[in-house]
């Protein structure tokens, strides 16, 4: 089947228009006319072949929200016109002690919602900045909240997952001061979900400008990390600390802030390495610095359905696919609160296509 995409055909080239192929639904696939896809930074770093091992043609996108259209033989649990969502992962090895446990990021053969493996045309997988996708109905998510938000439902399947993993893993909760550094897709979303577990949230901003904002977030506290004075005033706090700036920078002044034995996870992904922390902020103080990569399936679902009965969603502008190369420039420029989400309706009404 040839639907609408956009995408780039090399690292150095704007995305466009293009046409490209979706397999026939098999008998555990669904197919899904996407309605909204949110746009992540990582989509910026993996068409521009700013990470390695990008495949060409690619269409980035792994925030797809939009409605299943048909469904193979032996699919149970979905049926043609529920509300599902697709995030990173569209298969995994389903053998291995991580697909087991339900951790399906930590698979070695996961293959992720675009430029992975494939054996579709043309070789990898295309993600959803397209008119429709199909995949295997183990790796759809069902959607509970309105119809009316569903837009601002997409960035949960990424922005808001690797978030949601950190806070869970580490069992932030009531009692616990926890700090969210950076204001962005991610962070935004960090204060909202840890908010609503019931920490006390820490918000941590370059940009005096953020204050106000992060407090409507939900943030009890906000910090201006460029005030030293602000910085030591919470020394030795924090219970956790999740880090979701994705460009080098200080560790240390960060991990300072941590109790004994807290941890700072890290889940922004600079295109360059941080500096090295320094030793012995860490052993001094039993201190952790720590790594989380999305989630998997069934913790999605889990923090979906959380979102769903506590009323979060991203905030987000809409654009049309048209106007992606502008919203990547505005993204490099910190120029989003706090998330792009493109209308894929617009691929069919577009001039350009």
């Amino acid at each position: 089947m040839t639907i609408k995409a956009y995408g780039a055909h090399a690292g150095d080239q704007p995305l466009e228009a293009m046409d490209i192929t979706r397999r026939a639904p098999g008998a555990q696939d669904v197919q899904i006319d996407i309605a909204f896809c949110g746009v992540c930074h990582s989509d910026i770093h993996q068409v521009r072949a700013e990470w390695a091992g990008t495949l060409f043609p690619c269409v980035p996108g792994h925030e797809i929200v939009g409605y299943v259209s048909a469904v193979g033989d032996a699919v149970s649990g979905f049926k043609p016109g529920d509300l599902v969502g697709v995030g990173c992962i569209v298969d995994s090895c389903r053998h291995c002690a991580d697909c087991a446990e339900g951790l399906e990021n930590y698979c070695d053969g996961m293959v992720p919602t675009y430029n992975g493996p494939s054996a579709d045309a043309p070789g990898h997988t295309l993600g959803g900045y397209a008119e429709q996708i199909v995949v295997d109905e183990r790796y759809v998510l069902r959607i509970r909240h309105p119809e009316a938000q569903l837009a601002a439902v997409a960035p949960l399947l990424c922005a808001g997952i690797t978030t949601w993993s950190p806070l869970r893993h580490w069992q932030v909760g009531p009692g616990h001061k926890v700090g969210i550094v950076g204001i962005g897709g991610l962070g935004h979303m960090g204060i909202k979900l840890a908010n609503a577990l019931g920490a006390q949230v820490v918000a941590f901003t370059t940009s005096e400008s953020k204050r106000e904002a992060a407090k409507a977030l939900g943030a009890h506290e906000v910090v201006v990390s460029r005030n030293p004075d602000e910085m030591a005033a919470h020394a030795g706090s924090l219970d956790f600390i999740l880090n979701t700036v994705a460009a080098p920078h200080d560790l240390d002044a960060f991990i300072t802030l941590l109790k004994r034995d807290g941890t700072m996870a890290l889940v922004g992904a600079p295109a360059t390495p941080h500096p090295s922390p320094g030793v012995f902020n860490l052993i001094l103080k039993r201190r952790s610095l720590a790594g989380s990569l999305i989630g998997g399936i069934p913790e999605t679902q889990e923090m979906l359905d959380f979102c769903a009965e506590h009323g979060i969603v991203a905030d987000i502008e809409m654009i049309r696919a048209d106007e992606i190369n502008t919203a990547y420039e505005r993204m490099m420029q910190g120029d989003v609160k706090y998330r792009f989400v493109i209308d894929n309706a617009s691929l069919t009404s577009a001039g350009t296509l």
